[in-house]
C-alpha cells in the first residue's frame, strides 16, 4: 500500500525543486509553480559587466599613450640628436614617436664638438609620461651644468597639450637653464596625457 507523503516531506521536495518547476500529483489536483526571483543574477551580471568596462577603459588608456619629439634646425649646420635610456640613439633629425612613456631622453645639436651625451653643448633633458598621480607627468629642461656648456641657442615647447609651455636659452648666462643642480625652477612640467615636444635650434 502506498501512503501519501507527509506535508513536511512534500514541502521540502517543493522547495528543493529547480526553478521554474511545475508540480502536480494525483493526491493534489492542482499545480504548484515555484518562482525564484532572478534579480540577484541580473545584479551580478551588471556588476561583472561594469567591472569589465572599467578594466577595458583603463587598459585602453594605457595602450593609447603616445609621445612625439620633433626637431627644427634653423642653424644651417649640425645634426639634431636624440638619445634614450641606455644610450640608444632614437633620432638624428627626424621626429621620434613612442607608443608609451619616454624616460630620461636627452637632445642636442651635434656640431662636431659635442660628446655622445651632449658634453660641451647645450642640452635638453626630457621625460614624457602620462601622469598617474598629481605631479607625476612630463618634465623638460635645458642644462648647462658642466661638462655641458652653451653651444647654440636651444629651445623647446610642448604641443598638442600644455602649449605654449616651454623655454629658450640664447646665451651662456640664460636664466632658463640649469647651471647648478639646485636650479630646479627651470624645469617645465606638463600634467596632461600624451604630451609632445618640439625642440628648436637657433630659434
Amino acid at each position: 500500500m502506498t501512503f501519501p507523503p507527509s506535508w513536511s516531506t512534500f514541502k521540502r521536495q517543493v522547495l528543493l525543486m529547480e526553478r521554474p518547476r511545475f508540480f502536480s500529483s494525483n493526491l493534489f489536483p492542482f499545480t504548484f509553480h515555484l518562482h525564484v526571483p532572478t534579480l540577484p543574477f541580473k545584479m551580478f551580471a551588471s556588476l561583472k559587466a561594469a567591472t569589465f568596462t572599467v578594466i577595458a577603459v583603463a587598459a585602453g588608456k594605457a595602450l593609447a599613450e603616445t609621445h612625439t619629439i620633433s626637431f627644427t634646425n634653423n642653424c644651417g649646420y649640425g645634426t639634431p640628436t636624440l638619445i634614450g635610456e641606455g644610450g640608444v640613439v632614437l633620432s638624428t633629425g627626424g621626429a621620434y614617436t613612442a607608443n608609451g612613456p619616454i624616460y630620461g631622453a636627452i637632445a642636442y645639436l651635434q656640431t662636431g664638438g659635442c660628446g655622445f651625451n651632449g658634453e660641451s653643448c647645450t642640452m635638453v633633458e626630457t621625460t614624457l609620461v602620462n601622469p598617474t598621480t598629481a605631479g607625476s607627468g612630463s618634465s623638460t629642461d635645458i642644462t648647462l651644468i658642466p661638462p655641458h656648456s652653451f653651444s647654440v641657442t636651444t629651445g623647446f615647447g610642448y604641443y598638442g597639450v600644455c602649449a605654449p609651455a616651454g623655454a629658450d636659452c640664447n646665451n651662456a648666462n640664460c636664466n632658463t637653464a640649469f647651471h647648478v643642480s639646485t636650479d630646479t625652477y627651470v624645469q617645465v612640467a606638463c600634467q596632461e596625457d600624451n604630451a609632445n615636444l618640439a625642440i628648436t635650434f637657433c630659434d
